[in-house]
């Protein structure tokens, strides 16, 4: 039994539309006034957590001038909260991160637990606390479980969607008698080591010309026009149909990798010193490398498979994978291809692909 997300999309009315917008109003600032509050009191020399912030909403809602905070749910207000509560503890262990300040112009979302919501699984009907009618929700799949929790959220061109976590149980995939390695690139965006190679879709060059002229319209709207709104949308529509591209390709590549390999060997690359290279940090974050992983992980851990991650300093590309002997000469990102001492001429993405192969098979021996 595992956690798993479904994502619909949403199609509120009139009604229901008002009530998020105050909504996503109300969780902003509840989990903007925690990190004033928080900041406030750290320059003071005093620490605050949760329950500091959770008691200073109460006030809040006692003030007169901010009655409206008790118009919405408190359940997602306690949920920004804890959101916050998240983001510090993650930066506090990484030292990246640090929680910033939302503001109404980017993505907005929502969270609500089982307290906050109405499920009847016979009808499929969702209705959100604070609500008299249900949501209108393409159910585009079926789940089984009872949603234990839920986001809505509200992209910037406009479109309503909803996340439903549910505890799940999940069929083990038969065991495949094949292994491979993977070699991540930006030529190709994958290359195993029995050859196949993923090509890649280079999604933002592919729209370059069409996100830039749609951006030079909106740099001549008037800024809070109704023009200046209806032109943001386009180029926000542009945007999305880049990221959505890049999550359907990289989907359909991992996918394919776990149901046909029983162990993966990849790389474990740090992407964000990877993207300090000016010249190459548009093309990464392109690639999406740490999605790839990301997925190749929760995917194997799903259904029975296994992923072995080598080190990041483990020679692949100038290593020979006949013989074991490392490239003498000067290495570069200009070297496609080169010989071994032993007569062996490796191409260096596919040799990397086998090398990794076969250090992640040990590892895991």
């Amino acid at each position: 039994m595992i956690l798993i997300a479904y994502k619909y999309r949403v199609y509120p009315n009139n009604e229901q539309a008002l009530m998020l917008t105050h909504t996503f109003g109300c969780v902003r600032f509840a989990y903007n006034s925690a990190l004033g509050y928080s900041k406030e009191q750290y320059d003071l020399g005093n620490k605050t957590n949760y329950n500091d912030w959770s008691k200073n909403l109460t006030q809040l809602k006692k003030n007169p001038d901010f009655a409206w905070l008790k118009d919405v749910s408190s359940v997602p207000l306690q949920q920004a909260l804890k959101h916050l509560d998240k983001g510090f503890k993650s930066f506090f262990k990484s030292g990246f991160g640090y929680p910033k300040f939302k503001n109404k112009h980017g993505n907005q979302s929502v969270s609500y637990m089982s307290n906050g919501f109405k499920w009847e699984a016979d009808k499929q009907s969702l209705t959100l606390a604070k609500m008299k009618q249900p949501l209108k929700i393409k159910w585009s799949r079926s789940f089984t479980g009872k949603p234990s929790s839920l986001t809505v959220s509200k992209t910037k061109s406009g479109k309503y969607f909803i996340s439903i976590l549910v505890k799940e149980y999940i069929k083990k995939l038969p065991v495949a008698n094949k292994t491979v390695g993977l070699d991540v690139g930006i030529k190709d965006l994958a290359i195993c080591s029995d050859g196949t190679k993923f090509n890649n879709p280079r999604l933002t060059n592919k729209y370059a010309s069409k996100l830039a002229k749609a951006q030079r319209k909106l740099a001549k709207k008037k800024k809070g026009s109704n023009n200046f709104n209806k032109q943001k949308r386009v180029v926000a529509r542009i945007h999305e149909k880049i990221a959505n591209s890049r999550k359907d390709f990289t989907q359909k590549m991992t996918t394919k990798l776990i149901n046909e390999n029983q162990v993966i060997g990849i790389e474990s690359l740090k992407v964000k010193n990877m993207v300090k290279n000016r010249k190459l940090s548009k093309h990464i974050h392109d690639a999406n490398f740490g999605e790839i992983v990301r997925q190749l992980e929760y995917k194997a851990d799903w259904y029975g498979r296994k992923v072995s991650a080598i080190s990041q300093w483990f020679p692949s590309s100038k290593m020979c994978n006949e013989c074991g002997s490392l490239y003498s000469g000067k290495w570069s990102l200009a070297i496609r291809t080169w010989s071994c001492e032993c007569g062996a001429i490796h191409d260096r993405d596919h040799n990397a692909a086998i090398n990794i192969h076969n250090e992640g098979l040990r590892l895991i021996a």
